[in-house]
């Protein structure tokens, strides 16, 4: 039975090892119970919480595709291929037995338990320098609130589980939480992180920051409507200093340029290394089936992009054709991701979760709301004049946040937002014509529910 599979995937082991300073597809297994005594050890353990961050059903192709295929400008160009799992994200039309909500329920609890395990055994480790033990504190809470936020927002009600789990028979009667209560911890969490985490600096760009826990708390209070506390968490980072928007769209997602004062947290990826197992199959899940570089070929057309969505794009606007590509046939793919050089399926670029132009975004949609117009469209307006287009005037309300909707959907095209903000603005019905509210979440993966019927799925699956 996998249900434990769960809560329970890093229970007694943690896999570990270190990419760009932090982690790669786990190489060695250690036994937590006779493991973490040291610091040196610990800190492998941090790595390993980390490394979750990569997995299948996390920010390597199971979250872009739940955060994309859903929303009006993605599509899955192959319904039928790979059981169908991609076609019914594009459909919003899911069964349990979906495999990438499966990986992602137990990929997400996998991270969970091993922030769990760190945070636990953290306590009574002696560090060199207790800002490094404080550090790592903050960057564990902030994991765990990155993967309750992502699974409130995908299921609802989930179980919250905050302790060390040491014996999996004790786990089965694991009921669903509330979601307030869920998103207090989310909270609680975040606010611990806000305040032992260190500023942005050289050495830890390739970490969490104080001013990733920043935005992703605003962004916790965007998705609830807390307009006033969602504006003063986004401001700190805005004059934190730490993050600027680049001048030039071309040089925001090089690999070349990856960690740049834009990026405000992304999961890492490398191609080539441990036998070509450290790269992203982004490239190859959600490129157009015709598109061909060079010798690479084999992508799959899970995600692409409609020609509509690809004309949106002014000829002026410098994002054509960098942030965005269309084939001879008019389908439209996501330019972010690099080709890969090994195999299609080891793509380099890393995965932004958390970028300073999305910031200042959700600041012109808050002012907006907050009935500052003249703030909103001076946010709006810096994202409009770096992509070479002219500056947006107006004083109704309603037009306005029409503008920045689009302007999200063109700057943030495939990063994993849209579907989750026509969620939280109420608008999947109004946009997609979705009229079974059953559907705005995802069912609880059947396995998990066959394995401890204490779980119980959502109406209408």
């Amino acid at each position: 039975m996998k249900r434990y599979l769960l809560i329970i995937v890093a229970l007694n082991s943690i896999l570990i090892s270190c990419k760009k300073d932090l982690v790669q597809v786990p190489l060695t297994t250690k036994t937590a119970d006779n493991f973490y005594s040291n610091e040196a050890e610990l800190e492998e353990a941090v790595k390993g919480v980390y490394a979750t961050l990569q997995f299948t059903g996390n920010y390597n192709t199971g979250l872009p595709a739940i955060g994309e295929l859903p929303g009006e400008d993605a599509y899955d160009e192959t319904p039928a291929n790979d059981n169908g799992y991609y076609g019914q994200l594009d459909d919003i039309n899911v069964i349990s037995q979906n495999g990438i909500v499966q990986d992602n329920w137990a990929d997400s609890y996998s991270g969970i338990q091993r922030a769990n395990i760190v945070l636990n055994r953290i306590t009574d480790i002696v560090y060199k320098d207790n800002n490094t033990k404080n550090s790592r504190i903050g960057e564990m809470k902030f994991i765990r609130a990155l993967y309750y936020f992502n699974l409130v927002r995908i299921f609802g009600d989930v179980p919250l589980v905050t302790t060390e789990i040491s014996n999996p028979l004790l786990s089965f009667g694991q009921t669903r939480t509330a979601k307030a209560e869920v998103y207090k911890q989310i909270e609680a969490d975040l606010n611990d992180a806000i305040n032992l985490l260190p500023i942005r600096n050289a050495g830890n760009k390739m970490r969490v920051v104080k001013t990733a826990a920043q935005t992703l708390l605003g962004k916790v209070k965007l998705t609830q409507k807390n307009y006033a506390a969602a504006e003063v968490l986004l401001m700190s980072v805005e004059s934190s200093g730490s993050h600027s928007l680049l001048p030039d769209v071309a040089t925001v997602f090089p690999i070349s340029n990856e960690l740049n004062d834009e990026i405000i947290f992304s999961v890492q990826f490398a191609s080539g290394l441990n036998s070509n197992s450290e790269g992203t199959d982004a490239y190859r899940m959600f490129n157009p089936t015709g598109r061909v570089v060079g010798n690479m070929t084999g992508t799959k057309g899970h995600g692409v992009l409609k020609s509509s969505f690809y004309n949106l794009y002014e000829a002026t606007d410098k994002r054509k054709n960098v942030y965005v590509g269309a084939i001879a046939s008019g389908i439209g793919y996501n330019n972010k991701i690099a080709v890969p050089t090994t195999v299609v399926t080891d793509a380099a670029s890393d995965w932004i979760v958390l970028r300073y132009a999305d910031v200042i975004l959700m600041l012109a949609e808050i002012e907006n709301e907050l009935g500052k117009n003249t703030q909103a469209l001076t946010y709006l307006n810096l994202i409009r004049q770096r992509a070479g287009l002219t500056a947006f005037s107006g004083t109704d309300k309603a037009i306005i946040f029409n503008e920045i909707d689009l302007q999200r959907r063109k700057e943030l095209v495939w990063e994993g937002h849209r579907w989750f903000d026509l969620l939280r603005q109420d608008r999947v019905k109004t946009v997609l014509g979705v009229t079974d509210l059953n559907k705005l979440l995802l069912p609880l993966p059947a396995s998990q529910i066959a394995a401890d019927p204490s779980l119980k799925q959502n109406p209408g699956y």
